[in-house]
Formats: C-alpha cells, structure tokens, sequence
C-alpha cells in the first residue's frame, strides 16, 4: 500500500477542496498523488522523477495558459515544443480541462506502478472527475474535456522523442565495459544489475529550457593522484575525516536531504513538495502556482541532464572506492553510496538550479521552514534563503560520505547556470 495513500485520497476526495471552475486545486490535487506515486515506481530514478515533473509541470502550465488572456505560451520557448491546440471561441470548464489533461498525463508517466498506485489513480481519476462536472452543463464538460486531453497528448507526443521516453532494466544498461583507469569509477555495490552505472547516455537527452546537457560546462575536478598532499587525497582526506567527527546536526542534514528512491519523492520531488507547501502559504493564484511549479520542474529537470552529462564526461571515482583502498579499508560512509560516478553531485546540480529558479519567483532573501520529510519523522528545517537550501543539500553529500567536496561546489556553479535558462522564460504577464 502506498505510503499515505489513504490520507492523500481523503485530502482529494473533499468537495471542499475541488470546486467547478477552479484548476489550481485540482492541480495540486494531482501533484500530492504524483508525490506519492514517484516513492512506488521501480524506475523512479531522481534523473526519471525530474523528466516526469517537468513535462507535468508543462502540461499544467498550458493548461492554464491556454484558458487565461496575458500568460505566453512555453512553445518555441522550451526546445522542440511545438504550438499548442487553440480553444474555439465556446464556454469550457477549467478545471475540467485540467482534471482530463492532468489524468492523461499522470497515467501515462506512472503505467509502470504497481498495483496500488493504478487503484489510487483510478480513485483519485473518478472522484476529483465527478467533483469539477457537478453543476457543469454536459456538452461543457466533454468539450473541455476533450481540450484537456488534446494539451495533455501533444505534450505527451513531444516528450516521446527526448530520450529519455523508454528506462529499461531500470536505467541500467545489461552490457558495461568499466573502464579501469586510475581515479575512474568502478562498481560499489554487490548488486549485479548494478555493476554498470546508472542512465549513462541521461546527459544525451533534449533539455528543456537550456541548449544542451553541455552548455554549463564545469571545470574538470581535481586531478586523480595518490601523493598525501595532492589536491585529490585532500580532498579524499576531508571526507575521511569529517566522517570521524560527524555531529548530531551534521547527520541531521545528510538524512535530511537523502531523498533516497523508493523511500521518498527523490531530490527532484523534494524541491516539488516544498513548492507546494509555499504555493498554500503564498495563496498563489492558479496562474503563479502553475508557473511555479513549472519552472522547479524545468529547472531541475534540466539539471539532471547537466549534471549527467558532466558525471559520464568525467567518470570519476566514489570516495568510499579510494578511501578504502588508500586510508582506511573498513571505513564506511553515514549514506549508501548511488551506482554512478562522482563528478559533479547530483543533489547540488539540481538544488543549484531550483534555488535559481524559486529565488527568481519568491525573492532572493525569501525564508521559508521546509516540512518535506515531517510525515516520515524529520523535523522541518528553516532556511533565511533557497541558495542557503541548496548550499545546506549540497555539502549534505559531503557528511554523507558520497561526494568531494569539489563535486558538490562545481554542481551548484553548473545548477546555478542552468537554473538561468528556467528563469528567463517568458510567462505571466
């Protein structure tokens, strides 16, 4: 049974929540559900939860773009994306509309869910679908029901062709030439399927917003050397040590900002969850909440490939590989370290980009507690800024055991830049 899923079906089934006319609520309705769906999925990989955000962000966005006078459309903005069905001059239902593009899009992301998240997508598809028709005159309601679906397939029909469309044998490839190079990453789990790293070809995939997965290049990490005082083995060095001397607080934020697949809504979904939260605490219109949440998927999403370009350029080793080997063979780092190389971290890349990204929407100085992880027990972290977040998500992987220190600074360089493309999007008014 999904985690929550009981409680995040009666929070959907309320009519309190869902009213005729409205699309945000129904919107956020389906995010909280994705939210859930995201911790369910075997391929649910942060680099395949990051696409999925960002094409539901998209679809929402022109959803309520193509109902609302003044927002400008993301085609020819967002790469390939090609102009979007128009609306005949008749009287639609918004949240109509967003309810059938949403169940689309949702559907075809998640088809690969077990059991229980088809049951809880086909509850979440009836309910919320009987709540914003109630009133609506029928021929309101196919019609813009029928819109929804045409925005939500033309959406869909442009992901197709990304690269990142089709995960098989959960994004690892089935034949892997390691390459045995000094300062290379090997393998560093015993599971077989994880003997070659994952989503290698992930930084090939079409961005969203920036040119290419290579367009914010980073700096090549330090040189691999086994000399003590060789920038390479400081760095090994500090790992080692800061492990040895890890505060109560310090591994606070390593588990913080773990966001481990199956066991939460990943990095990607973290930055998503908290948008949520802001967008309720705001009082967003739907306008702004769509906008919101479309530029975090975006900008995330986008760094993924970014950072995934960089990590298969470079192919750098894992701390625990050299610290086992050249400082301590029994050390073990606080987090378990991910099947792919090192060079730039993940969570810094994308927490680079959606502080870019959510500091241009809320402020530079906005301070927020964020409550991401207070259902499965960890306390909400207050933070005076989103660059202050990501800075606290980046050096997280230091603590944890799993990154140089150089990865996690040239990531949220890289996240930062990439972030800039998000930013200057053109939408509302």
């Amino acid at each position: 049974m999904l985690r929550n899923l009981v409680f995040a079906l009666v929070f959907a089934l309320s009519p309190a929540m869902v009213q005729a006319g409205e699309a945000g609520p129904v919107m956020r309705q389906w995010y909280r559900l994705v939210l859930e769906l995201v911790r369910h999925t075997p391929t649910y990989s942060p680099p395949v939860a990051s696409r999925s955000f960002a094409y539901l962000g998209v679809t929402g966005y022109e959803v309520v773009a193509n109902g609302t006078p003044g927002l400008t459309s993301l085609a020819g903005q967002l790469n390939g994306l090609t102009a979007l069905p128009r609306r005949p001059r008749m009287v639609y239902d918004e949240a109509v509309v967003m309810q059938a593009a949403m169940a689309l899009s949702v559907r075809a992301f998640f088809g690969n869910t077990g059991p229980s998240g088809q049951q809880a997508m086909d509850r979440m598809e009836a309910v919320l679908a009987a709540q914003v028709a109630e009133g609506v005159p029928p021929d309101v309601v196919q019609r813009s029901t029928e819109l929804g679906q045409r925005i939500a397939q033309h959406i869909l029909d442009w992901s197709a062709s990304d690269g990142g469309a089709v995960v098989e044998n959960m994004g690892f490839p089935r034949e892997w030439v390691v390459s045995g190079a000094p300062g290379r990453w090997v393998p560093t789990s015993l599971v077989a399927q994880q003997q070659a790293p994952l989503l290698p070809g992930w930084g090939q995939n079409r961005p969203f917003a920036m040119p290419a997965g290579s367009t914010c290049d980073l700096p090549p990490p330090p040189a691999y050397s086994e000399d003590p005082e060789s920038a390479f083995m400081t760095q090994a060095q500090e790992v080692y040590d800061v492990s040895k001397a890890l505060t109560d607080e310090q591994k606070t934020i390593a588990r913080f900002w773990s966001d481990d697949p199956m066991l939460s809504p990943t990095p990607p979904g973290h930055w998503v969850a908290l948008v949520l939260t802001l967008v309720d605490r705001e009082g967003l219109d739907t306008p702004r909440t769509a906008d919101a949440l479309m530029r975090v998927g975006v900008g995330v999403a986008d760094g993924f490939i970014g950072c995934w370009w960089g990590k298969f350029e470079y192919d750098t080793v894992r701390p625990v590989t050299v610290i086992k080997a050249l400082i301590d063979p029994k050390w073990e780092p606080l987090l378990i370290t991910p099947p792919f190389p090192e060079y730039p971290s993940g969570h810094s890349t994308q927490s680079g980009a959606a502080a870019a990204v959510l500091s241009a929407v809320f402020g530079a100085d906005y301070a927020f507690d964020d409550p991401t992880h207070e259902e499965d027990g960890i306390a909400a972290r207050p933070f005076a800024s989103f660059r202050v977040a990501a800075e606290e998500a980046a050096v997280s992987r230091l603590y944890g055991g799993i990154h140089f220190r150089a990865a996690n600074e040239a990531g949220l360089a890289q996240g930062a830049c990439i972030g800039g493309y998000t930013v200057a999007l053109r939408t509302l008014p």
